[in-house]
């Protein structure tokens, strides 16, 4: 590909746009602004207020070998490294799924569901008190947890995936944010063997052990953690030629696929749950039911309802939709 050299930047611009739109790349005029932005570290703002200065070389260079690789297929996010969530810059790279903003509405419903359920008001407003505890499951990026770690400054989390490459990369944007000291990052495949994996001080993607009395608690028949949120694989296979080539092509298999029907994982990490989630003893327990927050794939709703129908461990269960009308996340609290 030949270096242009000189070029100003609306120049630029406007060829970087024309070749992303040849390659009919979705969004092309958005992908080729933040392209120069990364190319030039510098705002959209500065961009469009100097269209007039000229690029170095190696500038040039640089912009054009972003636009080669976005025409390409491969995603914007893994092109600049980043991907912002919550209002969070996050770094993103192939070995974690790109966040969504649509999975922004499972952090609202975890915090409306603890606001209403009183646990936050129970577990996180006095020293004397146990904090909440939460899992994340199939963290990738560690968006979840570090968005609720944010709203939540006084939770202890565990973060579990079955990638180290996706834990390292969750593990640095925890500490990017300031809650690395809050989260604990382990290798587990959903929440297999969660207890002894805490209890274990030979896993070496930790941040920090929740709290000491954990084990204890399980066994003791107390379910110690208060919110386990999800955003699981729940693509089906015979769906994968319908997915886009920056999906297919770049984004790990792991965290898109959830078997034949997309809904097999959803049973085994609802079985788990139970297990792990707080259960009330009886009506005059002053502690709140533990909670469970689930994203949803696409016409997935009603099959993951029966699954909790079916456990007859859930109770209050709801539905959200997000901004399209589907529904995007369901909840339930531990009966």
């Amino acid at each position: 590909m030949p270096t242009v050299q000189g070029v100003e930047i609306r120049e630029a611009l406007r060829e970087g746009i024309a070749r992303l739109r040849a390659a009919a790349v979705p969004s092309h005029a958005l992908a080729a602004e933040l392209l120069l932005m990364h190319a030039l570290g510098c705002n959209r703002t500065w961009i469009y207020s100097h269209p007039e200065a000229l690029l170095a070389p190696a500038e040039t260079e640089r912009y054009f070998a972003f636009i080669q690789r976005r025409a390409a297929g491969e995603p914007t996010q893994y092109v600049t490294g980043k991907q912002e969530f919550w209002g969070l810059e996050l770094e993103v790279t192939p070995a974690v799924l790109i966040p969504r903003p649509e999975t922004e509405h499972i952090v609202e419903v975890a915090l409306a569901r603890l606001k209403n359920s009183s646990a936050e008001a129970s577990f996180g407003s006095s020293e004397t008190r146990p904090p909440l505890r939460i899992a994340d499951v199939g963290t990738g990026s560690g968006c979840i947890a570090i968005a609720l770690a944010r709203e939540l400054p006084g939770a202890e989390f565990v973060a579990t995936d079955n990638s180290v490459a996706a834990l390292e990369v969750a593990g640095r944007n925890a500490a990017r944010h300031g809650v690395a000291d809050r989260i604990r990052f382990v290798e587990s495949d959903l929440l297999e063997g969660l207890f002894s994996l805490l209890a274990s001080h030979s896993n070496p993607i930790r941040a920090r052990v929740l709290s000491e009395s954990v084990a204890g608690d399980e066994s003791k028949g107390h379910s110690p953690l208060d919110l386990v949120v999800s955003n699981p694989p729940y693509v089906p296979h015979a769906e994968s030629a319908q997915l886009a080539r920056e999906i297919i092509e770049h984004e790990p298999h792991s965290a898109l696929f959830g078997g034949a029907t997309g809904v097999e994982l959803y049973e085994r990490l609802i079985e788990q749950a139970a297990s792990v989630l707080r259960s009330p003893a009886g009506k005059r327990d002053s502690q709140p039911a533990g909670i469970l927050v689930l994203e949803l794939g696409y016409n997935s709703a009603e099959r993951v309802r029966e699954i909790l129908a079916a456990k007859q461990e859930w109770d209050d269960v709801q539905l959200t939709n997000d901004l399209a009308g589907i529904p995007r996340v369901i909840s339930a609290l531990r009966r």
